[in-house]
């Protein structure tokens, strides 16, 4: 491979520098095509090698990738073989025979593994070498090819330029061309735009003046109308509204005076119930307290004080809050003015003084502000309290003047806030209220402390407002000009320019009176030399801190120097503050805090617990109480009972010295006494388990604010009274008083000690239990457990503190006796849930209290060793140790049976004794397992699923329940679900609760025709597995749809939506083998040919399916339409009107019943005046008169009763298309909201062809065979309505004659809240109907008429559809109308009318009927040919003699000599209603001899279409007698020629000989003859003239020889009367030996006599046809 590489490599170079020399282009020369020939195959080979290259390239990076893995690999197995060797080893010495040969085996499977891995990689790598050595061999290739390169790339980029320029030039040339093209156009645009702008401009503006004129006027009227029904509308509100209050007015009082009354009465029944219950709770106390011999009256005179007090300080301190708050809300407000002040008028504020010296930061200030506030409301909390405390019950009495305590001099806030003056008002007013009793301490003289003069900060006097702004000014310019910035090697210093040693000056626990110094070390940190110099200290500390401080002068970086700082308490309060001093970069501080002495009290831990110990035992445990403040205090150790007790003790001993008031004196010898019981009080209120009376006590006249005593100072109370009477007594009594106290007190602690049983208790402290604890110290406190009694012992402590601020200290003991040395610390063990066959585990710790090992034996009762055991079963126990056994507990399903006793089966509960027998001990120990046992079984309702059919196009589904029978949740999930089966919800995964019941969707879905057989297998959280079986039989239709379901868009009511979609039929092949094919499971394989199919549609689905039965041939498809036309409910319409018809009919009886009650009015008043004309006459008559008006009431009464009910129509009587049903429809339509449906639509096949000869259901098909179609179909109101004819949509035009025009109106109307713009669909161009008007926008609420005409031009019935489309739906105009043809019924039959005879210059008339058998009117004309304009031209032809072999064409016949018709009708015109009938006259005029009169009548209906054609026939006669009938002879033309004159001398009688032709034929069959016969009729025209004969004769001459020829003549002669006619018979008989191959013809004379005698000439000719 490497030496072909390297001959295709110096081939390649030879033949390069042969083919390819340097291009002429890149010399400088233009490139021709020869250039870019040479430019193109170089860059071609180029590329080439460029692909070897990366060809080569991606095979070594894939042998590298392989050599890679192949290493990885080789890695892993000698891993593997490693472990299967140690696992040999580890086998080999466990003596596994069976493990040691697998893993034999395996150990050389790897090792053949591992042998082929590393061949595989010496191969892998030696073609990696080689693959490598063609790679570089082809770079060394493309490095000399290098140059050629560049020339490429040369030559592309000039032919790139040169391609770019001749671009160029032919884009310039184009857009030359084209700008002059455009040119050119736009000249002749613009003048044909102008003309038609000119144009448009006029048209456009007569529009517009038009539109506008229009508009004007309509919105004018729209206004004007609409203000009107505004004004209608807003005065009826009104009315309404006024009325609607009134009645809501009257009935919401109505209730509120029932609800007050009710309220009231239960208030007062509760208040009379409540003072009963008081009343007799008094009595109760009253008889109670007499019973125990103590003076009832007394004390509940002094609960009444108590409740009084209470209430008061109650008072008090709500004033108090209000008085704090209004401080704060006020100087809020202050600043918040101030703020804005500032911000408004920031001139004003700009000369304030910023230095630390002379002002402060307002943000401090206000922060000093509400410290003291605080401060001063604790002071006064503090302050009522101690006063409440020390006075015990004292009343206040108004003091003297000389008498009133000097307010400090030193106040905390400056004397501007205005929340110390309102401190220091209600100070003095509470000051000025209260007096003590007796003369004590509040009588002494106070003056506060006044800091000496010679400690007082100097302060220039005398200094004006003036200087003082002038000294502020002059220190700030020389401070600005002390601070400067410190820049060093180009950094400038920021930062605290001096660090202060410590940084905290901190005094602690400082003593008043004593002087304490600290010294202060300063440090230059700056970068430079600074000095520094003392500004001073915080204001408000300046009267206890002094600080000496030399300034040393420039100090260099890092040099320090000192600064002592000496305090001097003289108030017992907490201080912080700071310390300013100024240096050269800028001003710095030095914090400084003071604290005074305090307790801080703690104990190593608050709960001791001695733990279980055998009766007898003593244990003590001890406890550290430390104290880590610098004051000290007393304490006492005792049980929280015994702190209860004597809180009670003392409650009592104040509640009996409420009674008796203490003197001063005995407060000043009982001072210590006071003070223990007011430590006591106040630990009681921390505790908040202070007895009621005590609580009572905390209010007394002298806290009342000054405003609050006036306001009450109408309510006398009893305690002023009581305390004024105090006030009266001596110091005899007051001694007396305290004497009695005490007695009481002792006879109190002696009851109390009678009443409490003697305890022994266990835990009880030690030696030490009161003592002092000083200050950094602790106290070690010890408690002794001495358990007696079997049990748990628990006891509460607690250590009680003389410093007020020191709260108690609570300590809790805990300890257990037991009474034997071996226990169980957990004597019930509790298993929780437990399930049936799973196993559960516990460990029991057993601990012995003994100091010797013990041999224990565990024990499981008989009933329960099949389900729990205990491991080990025996065991030692060492001293004073524990031992733990292992619990195993595995219910079985026979645990019911076994352990009844100990088992309960309906809650599943197990008690287990558990028994531990200990050696040389006679009682055991027993301890009980705990458990409630559960099954664990998910139960299915059903035992087996059926599917059934189901096709591979639909899924089916079908719900089971699935419940948990246990009392735990548990956790499941349907596992191993085959692929055509989906578990719903959750995918089949989920938490069922205890005893709940979920149901499960299970969706199937099969993939092919066959029969499904699975398990559904539901896998609880604990493993167990729950099957369901499944079956379904898979069918694979024939036929399939393109679409399973269709979504309609909203459509409206009555309109159409149509969705296409296909029925295919893709079996084309019975091998199943190749592809599926549609078969149901197993069955036989569907035909392949013509398969059918047929969708069934609900019968209340607004659907349509076409075609709904069609055939598919194979590998074709089927279209099929699904149109949705949403309509109402027939039902819903008549309901609807009926509901119309009701308020109709009640609207109707409101305005009878309104006019019949102005017609009793009417009648009442004149019965009135009646009866007042009449009031003069007696009292008898007025009593007559007032009858009728009872008469005319009860009339009324009865009327209004009878026309108050309503009888509405029933829904069943409402006929579709009537009015009301219309109305109610279009109600329906305007109110509709809109409806959502489905349908699922089954879609049957089978296999065959329909046939529409062939009756349905000739097909056989299967109901599994089948396929579904899902439709939604969404209906919306529509927007247009159809408000004409009663709401129909239906245009009917009904019956209209062909030729006629008939026009329709409908009105629309918009529903809609939008402007529809109106479009509508062709009718047909060639049919009867013409939309007459242009649709326009229509606006909403508006309405529009449209005109259609309808001009039927055939006799059929006519449909077309008007659709007028909207942007959002169609509404459908249903067009009908029938065109008739006219039918008249003529009485002349065979459309002929034969006048008769008529003697010249008479006439004859006849009459005929015309009846119109049709619905409609009908309009004729009558029109003769003979006066047509067309007879001319017809009488141009031929006759009709000449051309034989044609019809006559023309119908008129021989006419008048005169010009005047010889036939005229009567009358020519008229209308025939319906069924109904017309006579027509014809007469019949002719002037002269002529057999051959003829005209033609015709009936024209409409002046368009012809409805009969008579033909009119005539003869005239110059004489009565006529002879009809013969063979023609003559013609029916007249000649041109002039007509002969008779001559004169001719008599009347003359003979005239005319000639008639008779031919008889007679059939031959075989040798008979059959006989001819003809007719000749013999007339007597009847005439008004009065001839001499009136009839006429006729007779036959020499009739012999004709009768041997066999023909006979019936009659022979005879005569015929005017106007009759009568027959001649001729027949002809072929005598024997005649010759029928000849005709004969035999003359015979007929003689006619009337007024002349005319002879015929009868040539009989004889002709034998064969049959």
């Amino acid at each position: 491979m490497n030496d072909a590489s390297k001959e295709e490599g110096e081939d390649f170079d030879s033949d390069w520098d042969d083919e390819y020399p340097e291009p002429a282009s890149i010399r400088g020369k233009k490139m021709s095509y020869a250039d870019k020939v040479h430019t193109w195959a170089l860059r071609k080979n180029l590329n080439q090698l460029d692909t070897i290259y990366k060809q080569k390239d991606a095979d070594v990076l894939k042998a590298r990738e392989e050599l890679k893995a192949c290493r990885l690999q080789i890695e892993e197995l000698k891993n593997q073989r490693d472990s299967v060797e140690q696992e040999i080893e580890e086998q080999q010495k466990a003596d596994n025979i069976a493990s040691i040969f697998r893993l034999r085996a395996l150990h050389k499977r790897l090792c053949i593994e591992l042998g082929n891995e590393e061949d595989l990689e010496s191969k892998i790598a030696l073609k990696l070498k080689e693959n490598e050595l063609d790679l570089y061999q082809i770079e060394v290739e493309q490095g000399k090819f290098a140059s050629l390169w560049e020339e490429v790339h040369q030559a592309e980029e000039i032919m790139d330029r040169q391609r770019l320029h001749d671009s160029d030039n032919r884009f310039q040339k184009e857009e030359a061309f084209i700008k002059q093209a455009e040119k050119r156009k736009m000249i002749h645009e613009r003048n044909q735009a102008r003309s038609l702008m000119a144009q448009e401009l006029k048209h456009r503006k007569a529009i517009e003046d038009a539109q506008k004129n229009h508009k004007k006027a309509v919105n004018f009227l729209k206004e004007t109308m609409s203000r009107v029904r505004q004004k209608e509308a807003e005065e009826e509100m009104k009315t309404r509204e006024e009325f609607e209050k009134r009645m809501l007015a009257v009935l919401s009082l109505k209730n509120n005076i029932t609800t007050n009354r009710e309220n009231l009465q239960a208030v007062q029944a509760k208040n009379k119930a409540k003072t009963a219950v008081e009343k007799e709770q008094e009595k109760q106390l009253f008889e109670s307290i007499s019973t125990d011999g103590g003076n009832a009256t007394k004390y509940m005179l002094q609960q009444k004080q108590m409740q009084e007090f209470d209430r008061k300080k109650q008072q008090f301190e709500e004033y108090q809050k209000h008085g704090r708050m209004d401080i704060i809300t006020r100087i809020l407000q202050e600043e918040a003015h101030m703020s804005k002040r500032k911000k408004l008028q920031p001139q004003l504020f700009s000369g304030q003084v910023k230095s630390q010296d002379f002002g402060q930061d307002p943000s401090r200030i206000r922060k000093k502000v509400s410290q003291q506030i605080e401060k001063a409301s604790r002071e006064l909390d503090k302050c009522h309290a101690d006063v409440i405390n020390h006075r015990n019950w004292r009343t206040p009495s108004p003091m003297s003047a000389d008498e009133e305590i000097d307010s400090p001099t030193q106040s905390p806030l400056p004397e501007s806030t205005s929340g110390t003056a309102l401190m220091r008002k209600e100070d003095e007013e509470r000051e000025s209220l209260a007096e003590p009793e007796f003369i004590g301490l509040w009588n002494q003289d106070h003056k506060p402390y006044k800091v000496p003069k010679d400690e007082c900060a100097a302060k220039p006097t005398g200094a004006s407002k003036m200087e003082q702004d002038i000294l502020a000014r002059t220190l700030e310019k020389h401070r600005e000009g002390i601070i400067r910035k410190q820049v060093a090697a180009g950094r400038e210093f920021k930062g605290c320019p001096f660090y202060s040693k410590p940084e905290l000056i901190y005094f602690k626990d400082f003593d008043i009176g004593k002087v304490y110094k600290k010294k202060v070390t300063l440090i230059n940190a700056s970068y430079g030399v600074s000095f520094c110099r003392l500004v001073g200290v915080s204001q408000h500390l300046k009267d206890f801190i002094t600080v000496h401080f030399d300034p040393p002068g420039q100090m260099s970086a890092g040099m320090s120097c000192e600064m002592t700082v000496v305090f001097k308490p003289m108030i017992n309060e907490d201080l912080e503050g700071e310390v300013s001093l100024l240096a050269q970069t800028g001003p710095f501080s030095v914090p400084l805090k003071c604290t005074t002495k305090k307790c801080d009290l703690a104990v190593d831990k608050d709960l001791i617990d001695f733990g279980a110990h055998v009766v007898g035992e003593t244990i003590s445990r001890i406890i550290t109480l430390t104290n880590s403040g610098a004051l000290g205090t007393n304490f006492q150790l005792q049980t929280s009972a015994d702190g209860f007790k004597e809180k009670q003790r003392r409650a009592d001993l104040f509640q009996f010295s409420m009674i008796t008031p203490v003197s001063d004196g005995a407060q000043g010898t009982n001072e210590k006494k006071d003070h223990s019981s007011l430590d006591s009080k106040e630990e009681c209120q921390n505790q908040g388990q202070c007895p009621e009376p005590e609580n009572m006590q905390t209010s007394t006249l002298s806290e009342s604010p000054k405003t609050k005593s006036e306001e009450n100072s109408g309510n006398v109370d009893i305690s002023v009274g009581s305390a004024s009477s105090a006030l009266k007594q001596s110091d005899g009594d007051l001694l007396q008083n305290l004497e009695v106290e005490e007695e009481m007190e002792q006879k109190l602690i002696t009851q109390t000690n009678e009443q409490e049983p003697e305890i022994i208790s266990e835990i009880k402290p030690g030696e030490t239990t009161e003592g002092e604890i000083g200050p950094f110290s602790s106290v070690k406190l010890k408690f002794i457990f001495t358990p007696m009694v079997p049990g748990e012992v628990q006891n509460d402590f607690e250590i009680i503190f003389t410093d007020p601020n020191s709260k108690p200290i609570s300590l809790k003991v805990h300890g257990v006796a037991i009474d034997l040395p071996v226990w169980v610390p957990k004597p019930n063990i509790d298993l929780m849930i437990c399930m049936y066959d799973r196993l559960y585990q516990d460990g029991i710790i057993i601990q012995n209290r003994a100091r010797t090992a013990l041999r224990l034996k565990f024990e499981v009762c008989n009933e329960l060793r099949n389900h729990m055991e205990l491991l080990p079963k025996t065991g030692y126990i060492q001293a004073q140790s524990a031992f733990s056994v292992q619990l195993k507990f595995l219910p079985r399903h026979s645990l019911p049976e076994d352990a009844a006793q100990y088992f309960d089966k309906d809650t599943g509960v197990l008690e287990a004794p558990m028994t531990i027998y200990v050696a040389d001990q006679t009682r055991p120990v027993h301890f009980t397992v705990h458990a409630v046992v559960t099954t664990s079984d998910l139960q299915f309702d059903k035992t087996e699923v059926d599917f059934g059919y189901c096709s591979i196009y639909e899924s089916v589904q079908t719900s089971i329940q699935l419940t948990n029978k246990s009392i735990l949740p548990q956790e499941f999930g349907f596992l191993g679900i085959p692929e055509y089966v989906d578990v719903q919800p959750n995918d089949g995964f989920g938490t069922i609760l205890p005893m709940e019941t979920l149901n499960i969707d299970l969706i199937f879905k099969a993939n092919k025709a066959k029969e499904y057989s699975f398990d559904i297998i539901c896998k609880s959280g604990i493993n167990r597995e729950f099957k369901l079986s499944c079956k379904a039989i898979g069918v694979h239709p024939p036929l399939e749809l393109s679409h399973s379901l269709i979504q309609f868009a909203a459509t409206a009511l009555y309109d159409v939506s149509v969705v296409t979609s296909f029925v295919i039929n893709s079996h084309v092949s019975q091998n199943e083998f190749s592809h599926p094919v549609p078969r149901i499971g197993k069955e036989e394989i569907a035909p392949v040919g013509p398969t059918s199919f047929e969708f069934v549609v609900p019968g209340n689905a607004p659907l349509t399916i076409t075609p709904m039965v069609g055939t598919v041939n194979a590998g074709q498809k089927s279209k099929i339409r699904v149109s949705f036309r949403p309509t109402l409910c027939e039902e819903h319409i008549k309901e609807e009107a009926v509901r119309i018809a009701c308020r109709a009919a009640e609207a109707k009886l409101m305005l009878e019943k309104k006019e019949k009650e102005l017609l009793a009015k009417k009648a009442e008043m004149e019965a009135v005046s009646k009866k007042e004309v009449k009031s003069a006459k007696g009292k008898k008559k007025g009593q007559s008169s007032a009858s009728p008006k009872l008469a005319v009431k009860e009339k009324n009464a009865k009327t209004n009763t009878a026309s108050c009910t309503v009888d509405p129509p029933k829904p069943e009587q409402i006929q579709p298309g009537s009015d009301e049903y219309s109305a109610a429809r279009v109600e329906l339509i305007r109110n509709f909201r809109g409806h959502f449906s489905s349908y699922i639509i089954p879609c049957f096949v089978a296999s065959g062809e329909t046939s529409d000869q062939k009756q349905p259901g000739h097909l056989k098909y299967s109901p599994f065979n089948c396929l579904y179609l899902e439709v939604h179909c969404p209906a919306v109101a529509p927007p247009l309505l159809v408000i004409s004819n009663n709401g129909q949509s239906t245009v009917s035009f009904g019956d209209v004659a062909l030729g006629q025009t008939v026009m329709k109106k409908i009105t629309l109307q918009n529903i809609s809240t939008e402007i529809l713009e109106l479009r509508s669909s062709l009718l047909n161009p060639h049919g009867p109907f013409l939309l007459m008007n242009a649709l326009r926008p229509l606006q909403p609420a508006d309405t529009y008429t449209l005109l259609i005409s309808f001009a039927p031009d055939d006799s059929q019935t006519f449909y077309e559809k008007l659709e007028i489309h909207t942007v959002k739906a169609s509404l459908t105009l249903s067009i009908t109308g029938r065109g008739l043809t006219p039918t008249l019924n003529c009485s002349v039959e065979g459309g002929k009318l034969d006048m008769g005879y008529v003697l010249v210059n008479e006439s004859s008339a006849t009459t005929f009927k015309i009846q119109n058998t049709c619905s409609l009117e009908v309009k004729y004309n009558i029109w003769l040919d003979s006066l047509s304009l067309s007879k001319h031209k017809a009488q141009q032809a031929l006759p009709s003699f000449l051309t034989p072999q044609k019809e006559p064409s023309h119908t008129v016949g021989i006419q008048n000599f005169s010009g005047l018709s010889v036939f005229s009708v009567s009358p020519i015109e008229g209308i025939i209603g319906p069924n109904k009938s017309h006579e027509i006259n014809v007469t019949f005029s002719p002037d002269h001899e002529s057999l051959h009169y003829m005209d033609t009548l015709r009936v024209q209906l409409f002046d368009k279409q012809v409805s009969h054609v008579i033909k009119l026939e005539g003869a005239a006669r110059k004489h009565l007698m006529f002879l009809k009938g013969g063979d023609p002879l003559d013609v029916s033309d007249e000649s041109l020629s002039s007509i002969p004159l008779h001559d004169n001398t001719t008599t009347e009688m003359e003979t005239q000989v005319k000639t008639v032709l008779v031919t008889l034929k007679s059939k031959q069959t075989e040798d008979i003859f059959t006989t001819a016969a003809r007719e000749l009729q013999v007339g007597c025209i009847k005439t008004s003239q009065s001839p001499a004969k009136k009839n006429v004769e006729f007779f036959f001459d020499n009739l012999h020889p004709l009768q041997q020829k066999g023909f006979s003549f019936d009659p022979i002669k005879g005569s015929v009367d005017p106007g009759h006619k009568r027959s001649i018979h001729i027949t002809w008989t072929p005598p024997a030996g005649y010759d029928a191959n000849h005709i004969q013809t035999t003359p015979i004379q007929l003689t006619l006599k009337g007024d002349v005698i005319e002879i015929y000439k009868i040539i009989l000719s004889t002709v034998v046809t064969p049959e």
